[in-house]
């Protein structure tokens, strides 16, 4: 369907290799519908035991195009979309979440090697999988308040699982954390030196039915992690579920820390840091990720339609200015019956779904 992503069997383990270093494997449409078709029949085939994704070196061996794992989705195609009649968006967004689910609920053990940028869809990618395996070079962030989007992919799920308000917290200022970050977090479950990485997938292709017990021989201990001696100032300044208290209790703290998030903060959205907020508190208190991706959906066909994306994007990505004007411009002119809007159902027949193979599975 697409040579952005390699889809090949290899000695039982199904191995999926994002193929488009020059946006960082961004995902599109194509690669998320191919990943869900070699999912499907991977998961019927007797003879693959194990999945195993990561992304391909740049062939002409150009680091800088070797830097990441999936810088996110194809977002200038979702915003074009937006100006327009957002079909595209939203068929993006359906396959992408399904592909998301998919993930999580698949039976078969899948190992993301998250080396690199990981971000937005690719923590959507990354996250639903039994084990993934982060390197000093992993920088993990869900940077999608800052073009007026919001930490979708599962997000919504993941987040609010996170220990204490970091989920809160990453999803909101949309900061950037490392490799033993995520260690430290539980968003990754393995930590390997990245000149190690040929070696285990080699390892794992030549024994699949020993993928666990070759990840946690190959598993290094981790350095410390920064984001760790943060944990307590975090949950403290971030406790609220309310943006402005959030940002009162950022300003009462006063500390070198806490003005760099009040600055942070006020470059993202208002409206989609409040979303995001939402967002957690009704994906903690789900029991089906079914669930939480039709919530986002709902999210994302809303919020597309809403100025913010469009600006955000055009700040961020098209002219590069980082001077996004966002509506409306502060917390406190985000009320309440805007945030409720964005989460409204769909009419039943634009609503997302799972796959069809999937629909009874939790």
């Amino acid at each position: 369907m697409t040579d952005q992503v390699l889809t090949i069997i290899d000695n039982g383990v199904g191995r999926i290799r994002l193929n488009r270093p020059k946006a960082i494997h961004a995902l599109t449409p194509d690669m998320c519908e191919a990943i869900n078709q070699a999912l499907l029949v991977w998961r019927d085939d007797p003879a693959v035991v194990a999945v195993m994704i990561d992304h391909m070196p740049a062939a002409d061996g150009d680091p800088k195009l070797s830097r990441g794992f999936c810088a996110g989705g194809d977002i200038a195609l979702i915003a074009n979309s937006a100006k327009a009649d957002c079909i595209e968006a939203e068929r993006f967004f359906h396959v992408e979440y399904r592909m998301n689910h998919l993930l999580f609920v698949y039976d078969k053990p899948i190992v993301a090697f998250i080396d690199g940028i990981v971000m937005g869809g690719g923590v959507g990618l990354s996250l639903p999988c039994r084990y993934r395996v982060a390197t000093e070079r992993t920088s993990f962030a869900m940077p999608e308040t800052g073009i007026g989007l919001f930490p979708d992919v599962g997000g919504g799920w993941f987040l609010p699982r996170l220990a204490g308000r970091i989920g809160a917290w990453l999803a909101t200022t949309g900061s950037r954390i490392d490799g033993a970050d995520c260690v430290a977090t539980g968003i990754a479950t393995h930590y390997i030196g990245s000149e190690k990485l040929d070696a285990l997938k080699a390892d794992i292709l030549a024994n699949p039915t020993a993928l666990s017990a070759l990840l946690d021989r190959a598993n290094e201990m981790t350095p410390e992690s920064r984001l760790a001696a943060q944990r307590a100032t975090i949950d403290e300044l971030f406790a609220s579920d309310r943006y402005e208290e959030i940002l009162a209790a950022l300003t009462a703290d006063g500390s070198e820390w806490a003005q760099k998030q009040l600055a942070v903060l006020a470059t993202k959205s208002p409206q989609t840091v409040k979303v995001a907020l939402r967002q957690l508190v009704e994906g903690a208190a789900l029991t089906d990720f079914a669930d939480n991706m039709r919530n986002e959906y709902r999210l994302a066909c809303h919020i597309i339609r809403r100025p913010d994306f469009v600006e955000g994007v055009r700040a961020v990505i098209f002219d590069k200015d980082n001077a996004p004007r966002w509506t409306p411009a502060t917390p406190e002119a985000v009320d309440d019956a805007l945030i409720d809007s964005l989460f409204a159902p769909l009419a039943p027949e634009q609503e997302w779904t799972p796959l069809p193979e999937t629909e009874n599975l939790p």
